[in-house]
C-alpha cells in the first residue's frame, strides 16, 4: 500500500474507534475495571429485576458520549464480574447492557455507520 491509498482512509473514522477501544484497554489494564466492580459488590443483595433495567440505562447513557462497541468493551467484563457478585447467569446482564449501548442517538459518535454518514459532510451535527 502507497501513501495516496493511506491519504483516501477516512482517519477521522479510524482514530475515534482506536480511542474508543484504547481507553476500554486502559480501564481493563489499569485495574480500574477491577475497582468498579468492587464497589459495586453492595449490588450483591439487590433484586436481580430491578438492576436489569439499570443496566440498560447506564449503558445506553455512556453510550452516547462513546462508541457502542467501546462501551460494550468496558462494560461486558464490570457486568460480569457484576453477576458473579450476584450468583446470577452473566447473560441475564451482559445482553441488556449490550442492548442498552445500541441507543446511541445523540451523537455520530455512537455507531461506527453514524460517523461514516457524518463524516461524508452531507450531514451535520443537527440532522
Amino acid at each position: 500500500m502507497d501513501w495516496g491509498k493511506c491519504s483516501k482512509l477516512p482517519w477521522k473514522i479510524v482514530l475515534l474507534l482506536g480511542a474508543g477501544f484504547a481507553i476500554a484497554d486502559g480501564v481493563r489494564s489499569s485495574g480500574l475495571a477491577i475497582v468498579l466492580s468492587r464497589g459495586l459488590d453492595f449490588l450483591q443483595s439487590a433484586p436481580f429485576w430491578g438492576i436489569v433495567p439499570m443496566v440498560c440505562l447506564i449503558a445506553s447513557i455512556i453510550t452516547e458520549f462513546t462508541s457502542n462497541n467501546s462501551t460494550t468493551t468496558l462494560l461486558i467484563p464490570l457486568l460480569i464480574q457484576l453477576a458473579q457478585t450476584m450468583h446470577v447467569h452473566p447473560l441475564l446482564l451482559m445482553v441488556p447492557g449490550a442492548i442498552g449501548a445500541q441507543f446511541s442517538y445523540l451523537l455520530p459518535t455512537g455507531t461506527p455507520s453514524n460517523i461514516v454518514g457524518f463524516t461524508t459532510g452531507h450531514i451535520e451535527m443537527k440532522d
